[in-house]
């Protein structure tokens, strides 16, 4: 089977790079894919504990890497594999997302021939866009969407789309029968309750292996209330919490 690569587009506010920091994290990552991407057989048989991070140096000509780009490698069926995440952080929603997002896969493509002279076969790229903003999600998800329908050019028109995981289209119901780091993460974003994330955050401290993931999340908390987007009380109130939940089980 082919290479598999992921293209993860995500829209964010300022606490963009907090939000690197929590999908740097394998558990965090794992989460993500393995909970949100749904009717997505292959990812069944990814095998996460062999995902690590990787140097984007390699991949620099046509593909301009960011501080908001996260590369894995992770073996699927015993072959090596590579997951491309993109962190794309903007304010509004863009009407020709996809055009940027085929733009990042090609110009990825380009570079991954550049550095494998001998392939025959370029990695399958599996696009997504993860949208935490509180306007609607007008943008088109394919290219077709965006191009002129005359002339038909059948089979030779161009083919893509994109999938979109808009964070806030979850019910508060759904995400608390999740019940993981990520879903806490969407709960926080669309459902904001400080007296449920206290709930939530004990909770996963209790059933989440990972601490440090879990810390993770109450850093990216911390950006939002430096930033001003939460108030510092809460975020106060639930590194209190977490404190005290670390020492007692000291």
């Amino acid at each position: 089977m082919a290479d598999l690569s992921i293209l993860l587009g995500m829209t964010m506010n300022l606490h963009d790079s907090a939000y690197k920091k929590l999908f740097s994290n394998r558990t965090i990552f794992r989460q993500l894919v393995e909970t949100f991407l749904e009717g997505q057989a292959w990812v069944k048989e990814l095998d996460f504990a062999t995902a690590e991070t990787l140097d984007k140096s390699f991949i620099s000509d046509h593909y301009k890497a960011t501080e908001s780009d996260l590369i894995y490698r992770v073996q699927f069926r015993g072959k090596t594999i590579y997951i491309y995440i993109l962190l794309e952080f903007q304010s509004k929603v863009d009407r020709f997302m996809a055009v940027r997002v085929l733009n990042y896969i090609t110009s990825f493509y380009l570079d991954y021939r550049a550095n494998h002279k001998q392939v025959r076969k370029l990695p399958a790229v599996f696009p997504i866009v993860l949208y935490n903003g509180k306007r609607r999600w007008t943008a088109p998800t394919a290219m077709t969407d965006l191009l002129e329908a005359t002339p038909d050019l059948g089979e030779y028109a161009l083919q893509f789309k994109y999938l979109l995981l808009n964070e806030r289209v979850y019910t508060k119901e759904r995400l608390l029968t999740i019940r993981n780091i990520v879903s806490t993460l969407f709960l926080a974003e669309g459902h904001y309750d400080i007296q449920l994330l206290e709930e939530e955050l004990l909770a996963l401290y209790d059933r989440e292996e990972d601490k440090q993931a879990v810390s993770l999340f109450l850093n990216w908390f911390r950006q939002l209330a430096l930033y001003g987007k939460v108030s510092a009380d809460d975020y106060a109130q639930l590194d209190y919490v977490y404190r005290t939940k670390e020492e007692v089980r000291t």
